[in-house]
């Protein structure tokens, strides 16, 4: 039964973006405006830290925003959600780097939320769905296969004496 919950979760992390009510943020750090949602999408403008933006939509680790100039997706852990305060200029950085950045002051160690109540409860059980993320499944040899081809090796780390083991306890 865990299993099932597993993919289902799985499953269910794949769901849309979910968009919201126009919202006004700030930018904590300069950062690239992107076409799409991706690292890799165009580049279709920048902003600086501290510029106002209006967020348009949420999907997984992005923010669809508006600025003067541009609109596109910039990483979520770019963007302070609400009015921001230039008082205390540290303070945007320092919530950043603990994953305090964003509206409620919540620690999230990969800065995506995840799925709202809503979503949760709306969530049903697709059997087709669990198939095809089952055919995704590999062997060891067909990943040692994938990585040979892409040029990766296998590095071995020694384990650390046992005094040092224990000194960090």
């Amino acid at each position: 039964m865990k299993i099932y919950k597993l993919l289902l979760l799985l499953v269910a992390l794949f769901l849309p973006g979910v968009c919201l009510a126009a919202e006004m943020g700030s930018a904590l750090k300069a950062d690239i405006i992107r076409a799409e949602p991706y690292s890799d999408a165009k580049k279709v403008g920048n902003f600086a830290r501290g510029d106002k933006l209006e967020i348009l939509c949420k999907k997984g680790a992005w923010l669809k925003v508006k600025t003067a100039k541009d609109s596109g997706w910039v990483r979520l852990l770019s963007v302070r959600r609400g009015s921001s305060s230039r008082g205390n200029e540290a303070a945007g950085v320092l919530e950043l780097a603990s994953g305090r950045a964003g509206t409620g002051q919540v620690v999230a160690t990969t800065g995506v939320r995840g799925l709202n109540e809503e979503q949760l409860k709306s969530a049903k059980y697709n059997a087709a769905e669990v198939k095809k993320l089952e055919t995704y499944t590999k062997t060891s040899k067909q990943g040692q296969q994938f990585a040979k081809s892409g040029g990766l090796k296998a590095v071995k780390f020694a384990y650390l004496p046992e005094s040092q083991k224990e000194g960090e306890k």
